[in-house]
C-alpha cells in the first residue's frame, strides 16, 4: 500500500510543489466539451474510451456528485480537493451531458469505496480538462504489467501484485498522482497512487492501492503484497518517465480490456 499519509506527505511534498506542471506533463488540454445542437434533445456526448484518448480534470471546489445529471437526483457524494496523500484530486471524465435547462454535466469515475463507482458532476465544479493517450494493464494471472500508448505498447515488465489473502483487487482505476521516494525507502525511488482501494479498508490512509518500486527485487514477478504493485527499481523510473497522472489503470485478464482482433 502506499504509504500512511504522514509519511506521504512528507515523502511527496517536494514533487508536490511542481505537481501543476507534472501531472499534466505529456497531457495536452482537451478539445471544449461539446454539447447537444440548439433546439435538440439533450444528449450526451462521449468524453473517454479510457483505452487510446482519456480526459480528466481537477475539481476547483466542492460539489455535489449525483446519480443523474439533475439538481434533485439523489447524491452520491462531493468532490474532495486533495487524495489522501495530498495532490489535487484527479477525476477521469467519461460523457458530457447538457440537460434541459441548458445546465451542462460531466459524468466522471470517483475514487471511493466501493470501487467502481461512476456519477455526474456539474461541469463548473471541474477545471480544464486534459488528455492523455496511455492506458496501464496489470495482468494478475501473467503478473506483468504493460503500457500503452495510443494503442502500442510501450514498456512492459513483471510485478508482484496481492497474495491470496490480500490480493489486488481487479476492474478499472486510474493514476491519480505521482511523487519521488527517499533514497532506500522500501518503496523504491518513485510511487504512482492509484483508485483502487485495498481489502484492507482499516489500513492507515485509506488502503490506497500504489505502485512502487521496492527492496525486495527476488520477490518479483510474485503475489507478496497486502494489495499493491511492485516492480523492479529500474522498471519503476522507465515507468515514472511514460505515465502521466490521469492514465488509465486496468487490473485483471489483458484479454478482458483490450479489443479483439
Amino acid at each position: 500500500m502506499i504509504a500512511p499519509r504522514r509519511l506521504a506527505l512528507a515523502i511527496a511534498l517536494p514533487a508536490a510543489l511542481a505537481l501543476p506542471v507534472s501531472a499534466s506533463a505529456g497531457a495536452a488540454p482537451a478539445l471544449p466539451v461539446q454539447t447537444s445542437l440548439p433546439g435538440a434533445a439533450a444528449s450526451s456526448v462521449r468524453l473517454s474510451n479510457e483505452r487510446t484518448s482519456t480526459r480528466w480534470a481537477h475539481p476547483v471546489r466542492r460539489a455535489p456528485i449525483r446519480y443523474q445529471p439533475a439538481p434533485g437526483a439523489r447524491l452520491i457524494t462531493t468532490t474532495h480537493l486533495l487524495t489522501e496523500d495530498g495532490f489535487p484530486e484527479v477525476y477521469p471524465a467519461l460523457r458530457s451531458w447538457r440537460d434541459p435547462q441548458g445546465q451542462s454535466w460531466i459524468e466522471v469515475r470517483i475514487p471511493m469505496r466501493p470501487n467502481g463507482r461512476t456519477g455526474w458532476v456539474r461541469h463548473s465544479a471541474l477545471g480544464p480538462l486534459y488528455r492523455v493517450r496511455t492506458m496501464l494493464i496489470v495482468d494478475r494471472p501473467k503478473l506483468r504489467a504493460t503500457l500503452y500508448r495510443r494503442g502500442e505498447p510501450v514498456w512492459s515488465a513483471p510485478v508482484g501484485i496481492g497474495k491470496p489473502s490480500t490480493p489486488t483487487p481487479a476492474g478499472r482505476f486510474w493514476i491519480r498522482e505521482k511523487f519521488r521516494t527517499p533514497g532506500g525507502s522500501l518503496y523504491g525511488p518513485v510511487a504512482f497512487g492509484s483508485s483502487d482501494y485495498s481489502v484492507l479498508s482499516d489500513w492507515p490512509g485509506g488502503g490506497v492501492i500504489g505502485i512502487h518500486g521496492t527492496n525486495e527485487p527476488s520477490l518479483i514477478p510474485g503475489r507478496p503484497s497486502h494489495g499493491c504493485i511492485r516492480l523492479r527499481n529500474a522498471d519503476a523510473r522507465q515507468l515514472w518517465r511514460r505515465m502521466p497522472v490521469g492514465t488509465p489503470l486496468l487490473i485483471g485478464r489483458t484479454a478482458r480490456f483490450l479489443p479483439r482482433p
